[in-house]
């Protein structure tokens, strides 16, 4: 298939199919073809499409993990030459599929999680855009759910969001601190958060679901504070 066509048809797949359909189809085409489709759809408008790209990347680039380290170590990087600044873009999307990679692929987790958490840290490979950090926590997040022990140096910088101005830097922040699991020492932190009413659109188990900061950071709240 032609890369024009293969673009067409994995559009096509994310506009109209279930995920799990668009997901067999994709994983289906050769992987180093449809890399670059599912590149260009991170930037996608339609946030459905997007995060069906996010999906996609997971699922091709672990199964590509398994036949070919090095190919994927090289998709890897190039997510990470995507934040960084003389790569001339933003890198939208970018985080969120490295978080969705290392979800899914223990060996690339173990390689790159800590440069993950380094993309949190103030001190360390920061990123300053509000948009990349929202993707980033959620990336944090999505690795947390499966493999907490290689993110568990995050926790010190999702702190630094519960107070942003930004409800979805607040909403993302408790989001992936929930994926680590509650902590005594946050309560005080925590329980103004219970009041917010600020909605937020997180992708989990394939779809986008709305939750409201408030009730996310109640889930938080250790059970003696409840």
């Amino acid at each position: 298939m032609a890369l024009r066509q293969l673009k067409k048809e994995v559009l096509r797949l994310f506009q109209t199919e279930d995920l799990a359909t668009a997901l067999k189809a994709v994983a289906a085409m050769p992987a180093r073809q449809v890399v670059n489709p599912l590149f260009g759809l991170l930037y996608h408008g339609d946030p459905r499409v997007s995060w069906y790209a996010v999906a996609a990347m997971g699922e091709v680039v672990s199964a590509l993990a398994d036949r070919d380290m090095e190919s994927a170590r090289v998709i890897m990087r190039r997510l990470m030459w995507n934040l960084n600044d003389e790569s001339g873009g933003i890198g939208w999307g970018s985080p969120e599929a490295m978080g969705e990679i290392m979800a899914r692929h223990g060996g690339l987790a173990r390689e790159y999680a800590s440069i993950l958490v380094s993309y949190l840290d103030p001190g360390g490979n920061h990123l300053e855009h509000e948009g990349l950090q929202a993707g980033l926590l959620w990336a944090v997040g999505r690795l947390a759910r499966v493999r907490p022990d290689l993110v568990e140096d995050a926790r010190e910088f999702l702190v630094i969001h519960f107070t942003s101005n930004n409800p979805r830097l607040r909403g993302m922040a408790l989001w992936a601190a929930l994926s680590l699991g509650p902590t005594p020492d946050v309560g005080r932190r925590l329980q103004p958060l219970c009041a917010d009413p600020a909605e937020i659109a997180i992708f989990q188990d394939g779809e986008l679901i709305s939750r409201r900061i408030g009730d996310v950071a109640a889930e938080l709240l250790p059970g003696d504070m409840e």
